[in-house]
């Protein structure tokens, strides 16, 4: 059989915010011990959330179910002023894993809402990062996922708008929303930069690239990670096969076809780069795809600080 070929994507796998709120929960566990909580799973990946409740961590999706005077960690995607509120009633150690360009758009909200405009919210509105959000103005946010929505809005022509999005959306989705928005209201405000995180777009970007020459692309991530659908969607719109899998054991045999000599794999921005290894050998193994080219589309060089109270328990255990 002919020797296929891996197209590998670069960058991919975990980002500046997963790296961080990973660390703090290590940390965490090594400062504070066990039992340790957090409020969502810290990143959308079930084999990262898995190791942590081997190692004694408790994720929970209501403050209600923390004991009294017990440390908590918000998870990457953030939280509603009324989850800080309840988690302070109950004299929780909060420790917030808050990706600071999640806290950007939280940011952004409160603005706004203080200026007097109502704000357009673009996102899918069972996801954590958008509820969280929209818990900073609820009165005067509407979340819109679709062009489709935008054309329902009957806003009056001079009521001051403002528009936000989810940081983990398709980019090149968002930008037909944001057309829709401007073409429909011309004095609609939006951030000075993207709201669209620098990973979501870096990763995107990569699996374009991969997309043009593949025949088949793989894309490691939980099902409940947004930007790693974002990335098989993307791969699917160039007319071939791709799949979100968790892992190497959900590669099926069937959609390794002999048509297929271009294999193509990225990760999500919370997938461990151990799973992505474990793709790779199984396509060695079982599909011939020895030679593998990695495509380096960007290079990242972005890292965040550990949240400032954590920093100084550190400290002061050592």
């Amino acid at each position: 059989m002919n020797k296929r070929t891996v197209l590998l994507a670069s960058p991919r796998g975990f980002c500046a915010g997963v790296d961080r709120a990973i660390e703090i929960v290590e940390t965490a566990l090594k400062v504070y011990g066990t039992p340790l909580y957090v409020k969502h799973e810290i990143v959308h990946n079930k084999h990262v959330v898995q190791n942590f409740i081997e190692k004694g961590v408790i994720f929970v999706e209501e403050i209600s179910a923390i004991p009294n005077h017990s440390t908590v960690i918000f998870s990457a995607h953030g939280v509603s002023p009324q989850v800080w509120q309840e988690a302070k009633e109950r004299h929780l150690n909060i420790i917030d894993a808050t990706c600071p360009l999640v806290t950007k758009v939280h940011l952004e909200a409160k603005r706004y809402a203080k200026e007097g405009k109502h704000i357009l919210l673009i996102g899918h509105k069972n996801h954590v990062e958008t509820q969280g959000t929209y818990g900073e103005a609820p009165d005067k946010i509407t979340i819109i996922e679709t062009v489709e929505d935008v054309k329902r809005l009957h806003f009056p022509e001079d009521m001051p708008l403002a528009y936000l999005t989810q940081t983990t959306l398709s980019v090149e989705d968002t930008k037909e929303i944001i057309d829709a928005l401007k073409e429909k209201y011309p004095h609609i405000e939006g951030p000075k930069k993207n709201d669209i995180c620098y990973a979501t777009t870096n990763r995107q970007l990569a699996v374009h690239e991969i997309s043009e020459r593949a025949d088949l692309v793989l894309v490691l991530g939980s099902a409940n990670s947004s930007n790693s659908n974002r990335l098989k969607e993307l791969a699917s719109k160039k007319g071939i096969p791709a799949y979100l899998i968790d892992s190497a054991k959900e590669i099926q045999s069937e959609w390794i076809t002999d048509s297929v000599q271009v294999i193509g794999v990225t990760a999500g921005a919370s997938a461990p780069e151990s799973l992505v290894q474990e793709v790779l050998d199984e396509l060695a193994n079982r599909y011939h795809a020895t030679e593998i080219k990695e495509e380096i589309t960007v290079t990242e060089d972005v890292s965040f600080q550990m949240p400032k109270n954590l920093r100084e328990a550190m400290h002061a255990a050592s």
